[in-house]
This record gives C-alpha cells, structure tokens and sequence, in this order.
C-alpha cells in the first residue's frame, strides 16, 4: 500500500465499499457524537467522513489534534445508512472506518479558521494566505483561474498565434505609470525597469518578422490598488498580430474572449463572437457617462442642455449660457417612489464628492419637484417626449462642466440602475470604444500631449497630423469592455518613423528626446516594419469576472495588500549594508 494514500479524498464512492483504503489530508472538521469521532478530511481533491469508534484508540489519538493537522489514515470504507447519507459531497454516501492513524504534521493554534466562509480582516487574510488558500471559496478561485489560462493559452494557439517570452529585465520608459526600478550591480549608477507591459517588445517581435504572438505576461507598475487593479504586479494576455486592420483584431481576439467566457459561465448568457457593439469614445461618454459602459444597465444618458438655454430654471439656463452642460438620466417607474428615494440619491450624489444631483418626478403625466416647477410643464413634456419617458418616469439631473457633468451622470445611470434593480442577471456584456482621441490638453502643463498611447497610428496618418487641430485628431485605439470593467487597451500601432517624429513633437518631444527614449522600436522601425497591431486583455480582471468577485485579490494567488505590502513574506524590507554597497547604492531617509 502506498505510504500516504490509495485514494484522494474527493475519490471513493458506494462502490468502493469494502475496500481498504488510505488516505491523506488536514482535519477539516471534527464532531463527537457519542463517543463516536467523526473528522471530516480534507484534501485538494475533497473532503472524506472519518470514523473513529467508541473506545478505538484512533478516537484518543485524533481528538487530541487540532483543526489543519495533516493525517494519514488506514481504514475500511463502509457505506453511510440512507438517511445519514450527504448528498452536498460526492464522496457523501460511504464513511472511512479507521483503523490506523499516522499523524504527519499536528496544526498549532489557527489564527482563523479554514472551515467555513467568515469573513475575515483582511490583514490577517494576506498574512496568514496558505490557511486562506485552503478555503474553499479562494482555493476554487485559484483553480478557476489555472483552468481560465489553459483555455486561453489553447485557443490562442488555435487561433494561429506562437507562445513567446519577453524580457523582464529591461529599460525605463518616460511614459505610462512608475516603474520599479532595479540597480545594476556591475553598471553603478545604473538601472533596469520591470516591464510595465511587454509593449515595446511585441512590436519589435513583428518588425522581426513573426507574424502572430501572444503570452501570458507578468507585469509592474508602481501604481495604487484599486477593486478591480492590484498594486505592485498582474498579469494580461498579451497579443501582437502584423498586417492587419483594426478589424482583423477585433475578429481574432473575440472568438477567445467569447469561447473562454462561455466555458466557464455556468448557464450565465455571454455576448457572442461577431456581436461586439462598437461605441466610439465620445459616444460613450455622452449615453453611458463613462469609456467603461455597464450595458447590463438600460439606462441611457441624454444630453438636454438646449432644454435650459433660456428657461425658467434660472440655476442651469446661466450654467449653459457659461459653457456648462446639463445631462439628464432616466429613472424609470418612480411614480410609486416617495421623495426620499430622490432625495437620498442627492445625498449620494454629495457623499461622492459632486456638488448635487437635481431631480424631476413625474406621476400619471404630473410633474413635481423643484426643477419641474420653475422649468414648467410644456418644457419638462419635450424634455420627456426627446428622451421617450413614460408618464410614471422620473429624471435625475447632473450640471457642470462637460467632463464633471459626465462623470456624475455615468454614476448616477449606475446607481439608479441598481437601486431600481435593472441590472440584466447573469450575463456577460461585451463592446469595444473605439475612436479614442489622440491627443488631449493637459491643463497642469499647459500643452497637447497624447491621451491614451503614444505608439498609437493616428487616423488619417500623416496627413491628419499635418492639417488637422490636435484635439479633433482620432487614433485607432480601442478598448474591450465587459459588465463595466475594462479588459484591455489596444491599437493599431504606428509604425513608420516620420508619423511617429511627427505625433511627438505634437505633444512636445523633440526628434533626439525621442530617439533616446525610444532608441529600440524607433531604430528598428526604420529598418522596415509591417503594419501591426495587437491588445492585452487582464487575467485577473478576466477571472475577476468569472468567479463573480468584486476585488481583484480574491482570485491571485499570493496578492499584496493596497499598500502594495506582502505581508506574508515581509515585502518590501530593509536589505543589509553589504548588498547595498554592491549595488552602490546609498539610502536617503526622507525628510
């Protein structure tokens, strides 16, 4: 008989009765009936019934471990009476009897249990990770997302794509989020970035004449933790592909997308490949209030600044003379709703940090509330009619400048979407923005500089750059978004030298800053480049999704908190003397 086991403990079934078995795990839980021990053991596989009987001396024995303990145990498989029988396990139907116990590690004292699915602080959580990864919930999530790679890694390859690997020591670049840096111990002074993405690396990959890549790649960006972004390191599958259109990207990576989503969805609908809606970037900002849409949420944002132009509504008819605008969001079947539900939405509004969020309610065709009564009936029914309300539809209002105005509509589609639960259940919602703005102006700087990536083909190319206003100029850039969260920027990359001289002295670069910066992709580029263009959808965003979890660290492995701290393993820590001086390198306490 195998030393540790002949089964696992999510393997044996009713037909296995009257075997001897052995098998090992952690005591998950134990229970004393009678004098009868039953120890529920799990392992990576599942979870087997232990009996130990009155009077065995295994019952002594397994009593006197604590919870988390690993064992071994020999015994005989006997099958559960019907009515003890526990349909929840597939293992439910029979019991080990044991007959022999080998204790291969005794738990100390737990500083959280691994039964059950409390919540927990989160500090205790990451630093104590090993027993958290133990819990059924976390342990399934981390499988999900070795199953959701597999996947992706095979259909990326059926899809003609080759697997490479790109540098992780490699240079500094002025652009995008901070790097982590790492000294060099035999060029003092000098340093190595960790990739912020493999960007530069991809698209040297075309120009080297392979024709379709991707990987499965590690990337670091000294940037702030968020829900849906974990600080320090993630991970993106990153593609490249040459010779294509902005088309042609879209058609390969959307049968990926689609088909993994489908796969792990578990009855949830998945929007099909070929099906994607394409939202341009203004368009997105206008009706969705935002360049991540939830099209899950029905509501659509309406601009009605021209309703105010003039009116009797003297707060916003002076905002639109100024400039400002006035986005309207529908609050459909309100009629029943009492003014606080109105005006605690106002209070949201505030406790977001915007200034308010003004509100017309409207019974049977009545309008009420006091931007209904200054503006007036006959302007509040074409304000209705242009935005195809019903009689029982109420309004929330959002004023300011553009941008804000914006901003606090896109949340306010989303919190009346779920406060009056109209969020589709149960579904994946994919579109791409596409249409992004080249370049933007930077107020704290005071010029142009480019909005979303500077590697970007600008449409219309050169001549675009040559005759248009910066602000007007579009780049073939494009975003997937599902269910509100973005998975992935992308581009048509732009690959001749004189369009890229040219975008950068736009935004401020001279020729020499941008063959210092750019010494690799600029050189090579002008050594004969294909058109190419590519994205990199988040893993961990990806899987984020599939499991259902709101915060990106339920589903790494070994994630750092949002101070980018492991607190398991003491990450970041002083170093000794001896390894800084290797490195040349003095500390410098901040003031």
């Amino acid at each position: 008989m195998h030393p540790y086991r002949t089964h696992n403990c999510g393997q044996l079934r009713a037909s296995d009765v009257g075997s001897s078995v052995r098998i090992s795990g952690w005591i998950h839980r134990k229970r004393d009936h009678g004098g009868v021990l039953f120890i529920d053991l799990r392992d990576h596989f599942g979870i087997t019934q232990v009996v130990a009987a009155a009077g065995s001396p295994m019952l002594e024995q397994l009593d006197a471990l604590r919870a988390e303990s690993v064992v071994s145990i020999t015994g005989d498989v006997v099958a559960r009476g019907p009515e003890v029988v526990n349909k929840k396990l597939p293992t439910g139907e029979i019991e080990v009897v044991a007959r022999e116990v080998v204790v291969q590690s005794a738990a100390a004292e737990l500083p959280m249990p691994v039964a059950g699915e409390q919540d927990y602080p989160e500090d205790i959580r990451l630093k104590y990770r090993y027993l958290d990864l133990r819990r059924e919930q976390v342990h399934a999530n981390i499988m999900l997302r070795s199953a959701v790679i597999s996947s992706i890694r095979r259909r990326m390859i059926d899809q003609g794509f080759t697997e490479f690997q790109t540098p992780i020591l490699t240079a500094s670049s002025p652009e995008g989020a901070r790097d982590y840096l790492v000294p060099s111990r035999v060029h003092p002074g000098k340093f190595y970035a960790l990739p912020q993405a493999p960007q530069m690396f991809k698209q040297l990959i075309m120009v080297a004449g392979f024709d379709r890549y991707f990987q499965i790649a590690p990337c670091f960006r000294d940037e702030d933790a968020r829900a849906d972004r974990s600080p320090g390191e993630f991970y993106q599958l990153d593609f490249e592909m040459s010779f294509v259109t902005q088309e042609d990207v879209f058609n390969a990576i959307e049968p990926v997308l689609s088909g993994v989503f489908q796969e792990f969805a578990n009855g949830r609908s998945v929007t099909p490949a070929g099906e994607y809606v394409r939202i341009p970037y203004k368009e997105a900002l206008l009706k969705y209030g935002s360049d991540k849409p939830d099209l899950r949420n029905p509501l659509l944002i309406t601009d009605v600044s021209e309703h105010f132009k003039g009116s009797g509504f003297g707060l916003f008819a002076g905002l639109v003379e100024k400039g400002a605008v006035v986005r309207a969001v529908p609050a459909p079947g309100t009629a029943e709703k009492s003014r606080k539900f109105f005006d605690d939405m106002n209070e949201w509004a505030r406790s977001e940090g915007f200034a308010g969020l003004g509100y017309a309610t409207r019974k049977g065709g009545e309008w009420g509330g006091p931007i209904a009564k200054n503006h007036g009936e006959e302007g509040m029914n074409r304000i209705a009619e242009a935005m195809g309300l019903g009689p029982d539809d109420g309004l929330f209002f959002a004023a300011g400048k553009e941008d804000d105005a914006a901003r606090l509509a896109g949340a306010a589609r989303t919190r009346a979407g779920e406060q009056l639960d109209l969020i589709e259940k149960d579904s994946f919602r994919f579109c791409w923005i596409v249409d992004f703005p080249m370049f933007e102006y930077n107020d704290d700087q005071k010029k142009v500089d480019f909005s979303h990536n500077p590697f970007s083909m600008p449409q219309g190319e050169m001549e675009a750059l040559e005759t248009k206003d910066p602000l007007d100029i579009l780049a073939w850039q494009y975003d997937i978004v599902c269910n509100g969260v973005e998975l992935s920027s992308g581009a048509i990359r732009n690959h001749r030298p004189d369009i890229m001289y040219k975008a950068f002295e736009i935004a401020g670069y001279s020729k020499e800053e941008v063959d210092t910066n750019f010494a690799g992709m600029i050189n090579a580029f002008k050594f004969g480049a294909p058109p190419h263009g590519g994205s990199a959808p988040g893993i961990d965003r990806i899987v984020m999704l599939l499991a259902d979890e709101p915060n990106i660290r339920e589903v790494i492995l070994f994630p750092m908190n949002q101070k980018a701290e492991d607190l398991m393993m003491n990450a970041p820590a002083t170093v000794m003397p001896k390894q800084l001086k290797e490195l040349h390198i003095r500390i410098v306490d901040p003031a």
